[in-house]
């Protein structure tokens, strides 16, 4: 795979163990390992790639994002949010876009999906990489700025 790959924050907020997401296919690992992000509600509204690399796959609640090696990092926007069918959701680049970290991909409002019965937690997950390649550089319960250093890919 070649050097670590070092994931950022996505979104504002307090990092969670992806574990105690309320999602199976998340807190099982079944996509892969990584971690969540409790959105803010004042900051957590912009989300930003986590890893310079292509947007493969875009939706108003969800994105992907691959490195050139072929690492591709999963941020999701809330639970079940995909049943919003993109309302509330600004998208800000298209699919097939190559980005730089940080590149700010998809606004939206977490105390409006909260406020709509949902869970607004964004798992980030490291696509189809062991449990024992990623390593958490933000600790659960820590207050994590957008741009700030998630965890590591070996």
């Amino acid at each position: 795979m070649g050097a670590p790959l070092t994931v950022l924050v996505p979104v504002t907020g307090t990092v969670v163990d992806v574990s105690e997401v309320d999602d199976p296919v998340f807190s099982a690992g079944l996509v892969g390992p990584g971690l969540a992000v409790e959105p803010d509600d004042a900051q957590g509204g912009v989300a930003v790639a986590p890893i310079t690399g292509t947007v493969v796959k875009l939706h108003p609640h969800a994105f992907v994002v691959q490195h050139d090696d072929g690492r591709a990092v999963l941020v999701h926007l809330g639970i079940d949010t995909v049943k919003l069918g993109g309302e509330g959701f600004t998208t800000h680049v298209a699919q097939g876009a190559h980005v730089e970290r940080g590149t700010v991909l998809v606004s939206w409002d977490p105390a409006a999906v909260r406020a709509g019965g949902r869970s607004a937690v964004c798992p980030v997950v490291a696509l189809e990489a062991k449990p024992d390649a990623v390593t958490p550089l933000a600790e659960t319960g820590a207050w994590a700025s957008h741009g700030e250093e998630l965890l590591t890919w070996e």
